[in-house]
């Protein structure tokens, strides 16, 4: 790994939160999660648009209780409360319109072809052969002042791609410099907040609209679990579903059609790509 630079807290304040949309913006050296961090802010009456990156994390978190390994100043390791006033179905939708932001922000920034797999990791490279770069966990938290959002992402942003181990789903791991991109941690951690700010705000304010605010759209564009043949793991003793990926409806549920022809809208569950034979 390249020669250690951290992050510049004073520069990322003055942009995001002097200047920009969020209340508050702190970078600690370690923590064991930066989502626990919150989740205990939250309950706690956390101010809306709180914003914790860690250096590194010993306790990071995925999907189903994964350990995310976050080792000091490899990645992106952030976090940030959300308040939005939506309806509880709307918030299904959080893990998928900051994998738009992520996404778009990889693209624009680096240049490295970015994509999505249902229903929260960030792809990277090109044709079938896309490796996890990125995971994103958002939980919600109760608290005095209602609800609350969660939502943590974990880029992968210096490692060589032998320091990375396989991802979830049989997905090798890679980073944005195993795929040939020079980034300032600084630079791509302000474009990332910026981005999803411009995201959720639109939802939040179209009241968790997707339609109407495009976001259904640009989540389809990126998505490159659709048309592929998929195994979607249901857990608790339920039979695996086996079938093409069609769509994402509005409700952010991916609509699988199996051998039969009947089509399922799948609402949580892991997904698999499956290479043909």
């Amino acid at each position: 790994m390249s020669t250690e630079v951290l992050l510049d807290e004073g520069r990322l304040r003055r942009q995001l939160v002097d200047r920009g949309p969020y209340a508050a913006l702190d970078v600690v050296a370690v923590t064991g999660s930066t989502n626990s961090d919150l989740a205990a802010a939250a309950s706690a009456g956390g101010a809306d648009r709180t914003v914790l990156i860690a250096e590194e994390q010993n306790a990071g978190r995925g999907r189903l209780q994964r350990q995310w390994l976050s080792p000091r100043g490899s990645g992106l390791f952030v976090s940030v409360l959300l308040r939005p006033d939506v309806p509880p179905s709307a918030m299904a939708w959080m893990p998928l319109i900051s994998g738009i932001a992520l996404a778009e922000t990889v693209e624009g920034t680096t240049g490295v072809p970015a994509g999505l797999k249902w229903p929260n990791d960030l792809l990277l490279g090109s044709g079938d052969d896309w490796l996890k770069g990125a995971g994103i966990l958002c939980e919600a938290v109760a608290g005095p002042d209602g609800m609350a959002l969660v939502l943590g992402m974990g880029v992968n942003v210096r490692q060589h791609r032998d320091e990375l181990p396989a991802g979830a789903g049989g997905l090798p791991a890679t980073s944005l410099a195993a795929e040939g991109a020079d980034v300032d941690r600084d630079e791509f951690a302000a474009a990332l907040l910026e981005a999803l700010a411009e995201v959720e705000g639109r939802w939040r304010d179209a009241g968790g609209d997707v339609v109407s605010t495009g976001l259904l759209d640009r989540y389809r564009r990126l998505c490159r679990t659709l048309g592929k043949r998929v195994r979607v793991e249901l857990g608790e003793g339920e039979p695996d579903l086996h079938g093409v990926a069609e769509d994402v409806d509005p409700g952010g549920r991916l609509v699988v059609r199996d051998d039969t022809g009947r089509t399922t809208a799948v609402s949580a569950g892991d997904v698999v790509h499956v290479r043909p034979s």
